[in-house]
């Protein structure tokens, strides 16, 4: 059964206190994260690993973060943010300059770090269109007030219904098993049967309407999400 993994984030940070306290942060959002001190060691484990956004403080030992940038740029495409007490306006520009995707300037926020991230991969996922709506072919979310239409008409759906539909589109064309769903949509605090996952997307393709052929069945594993394009 294929099942799919949480994003994948590198944190090249050379603070332990720092890099501990987002990495619990991250982690506990369902993120798997490594962590290195350095930037030679980061350039390693891009090599050997794929992630989904890597954040990059600026001033670390060996290569700096800048480096470490170009490094990334001239091999992949993945999110890159840098994190960095250097907040002039020169520094910002060349910061966007060399690749990244975001700056953050410490003192920072968790929270909203992570918020950006989850932004940038959705972003690079293709989700994203510039005024912050998530478009799939007849189906538009905006976020900001978990509104969703189909073909330009709101829908109204339960909150879970939502959790649900965007669960799916974040993980298209990936076979999600029942125990998959209920713990990312539903969580660990839940106590109940895997069915109801197939009640819930039973609402949510009534909910769809004519967009509910998006979520189809895999006999024996779960469900799958696909795009018409």
């Amino acid at each position: 059964m294929t099942e799919v993994s949480d994003y994948k984030l590198l944190f090249a940070e050379d603070d332990v206190a720092l890099r501990s306290i987002a990495a619990t942060v991250f982690r506990k959002n369902g993120y798997e994260v490594d962590v290195v001190g350095n930037g030679n060691d980061a350039c390693v484990m891009v090599e050997k690993n794929r992630y989904d956004a890597i954040i990059l403080d600026i001033m670390m030992p060996g290569k700096d973060g800048k480096e470490v940038c170009k490094f990334i740029r001239s091999r992949y495409d993945v999110p890159v943010i840098f994190l960095t007490a250097l907040g002039a306006e020169n520094d910002i520009i060349e910061g966007y300059e060399i690749g990244a995707d975001e700056y953050v300037t410490k003192p920072y926020s968790t929270k909203l770090l992570l918020m950006k991230v989850n932004a940038l991969i959705n972003r690079y996922r293709g989700l994203l269109v510039k005024d912050g709506r998530i478009a799939v072919d007849e189906i538009t979310i905006e976020p900001a007030r978990r509104q969703v239409s189909v073909d330009g008409k709101k829908i109204e759906m339960s909150p879970k219904e939502y959790d649900l539909l965007l669960f799916f589109i974040e993980n298209k064309e990936r076979i999600l098993s029942r125990e998959l769903i209920l713990d990312k949509v539903w969580g660990d605090d839940y106590e109940g049967y895997d069915r109801a996952v197939d009640t819930y997307v039973k609402k949510l393709r009534a909910t769809l309407g004519k967009a509910s052929y998006h979520i189809e069945t895999v006999i024996k594993c779960g469900y799958i999400w696909k795009n018409k394009t």
